[in-house]
């Protein structure tokens, strides 16, 4: 194998294990997407910590990795950082014939993963809000022909009947209209952030019995537009109540009680599982 080769290999089988899913095809997914495809022109500016350096030249092999790569420096949006992708891909489990939406999609690397694995049968429709990384995300995605880009909010906007929703932007709560895009058994994971120290990746997954909710990990994303803020929030968790949350509600459907660990709009968080 040549040198690229090797790299993409080792890198894949990097991010099968801190996936650490029950899914074979994700070490041949990570291996065979191409992440320079979706990075524009080389050299890449990468993010270390508060840190940033410049790859010693344009050849991919630096940045099979797990660093972060900056797509838009001004605005703090960069690639994401594989590992922790890797873990919520393995998390959200995609299968074949499911439906996803990718809001936050950036320039489609992500979107692309995830499009592979839900082939055959499966689609992906990738919001980017931002209309330059939303051009790049069309054209890198060009080959896939099972995912669709849009332009715009997807705060704002419809999102299709989802089996997952992959949120890369954090979030005071979920909207509502999110929650209600779920299909049965479907998943929604998010960067969960309602205050400053609370940043969280969340699970919530539609049961038979209400909305699961699942606080894996700590997460740490740039703020969704439209969402970032709660409005009229009437109980802002700490980070130990937020961890502590089994279970999500609309306000319509039921009303706050002493379980609650978070009251945000018409979203509440409860400890207790429905």
């Amino acid at each position: 194998m040549s040198k690229l080769e090797d790299a993409r290999r080792l890198y894949a089988r990097l991010m099968a294990a801190q996936a650490d899913a029950a899914d074979p095809r994700l070490e041949e997914i990570f291996a065979t997407v191409p992440r320079e495809a979706f990075l524009g022109p080389g050299p890449w500016t990468i993010i270390a910590g508060r840190g940033k350096t410049t790859t010693p030249s344009a050849d991919p092999v630096h940045i099979y990795q797990n660093v972060l790569v900056a797509l838009d420096d001004g605005k703090g949006i960069n690639n994401g950082e594989p590992f922790l992708h890797a873990m919520w891909i393995g998390k959200a489990a995609p299968v074949p014939g499911e439906t996803v939406t990718h809001v936050g999609a950036g320039t489609g690397y992500y979107t692309a993963l995830l499009s592979m694995l839900v082939l055959p049968g499966g689609t992906v429709t990738a919001f980017e809000l931002e209309p330059a990384l939303a051009t790049r995300a069309k054209e890198n995605l060009a080959p896939y022909s099972n995912v669709t880009v849009i332009t715009g909010d997807a705060v704002a906007m419809p999102l299709p009947a989802s089996d997952i929703i992959y949120v890369n932007a954090s979030v005071a709560a979920p909207p509502v209209s999110w929650l209600g895009a779920l299909r049965p058994g479907g998943r929604l994971i998010f960067p969960w952030r309602p205050a400053e120290p609370v940043a969280l990746a969340v699970m919530v997954t539609r049961t038979e019995r209400g909305l699961v909710c699942d606080p894996f990990m700590r997460s740490w994303f740039i703020a969704c537009a439209g969402a970032s803020i709660a409005s009229s929030p009437a109980k802002i968790p700490t980070y130990a109540q937020a961890i502590r949350s089994r279970s999500v509600w609309l306000r319509q459907d039921r009303r706050p009680d002493r379980t609650a660990t978070a009251i945000l709009g018409d979203v509440w968080f409860s400890s207790r599982p429905p």
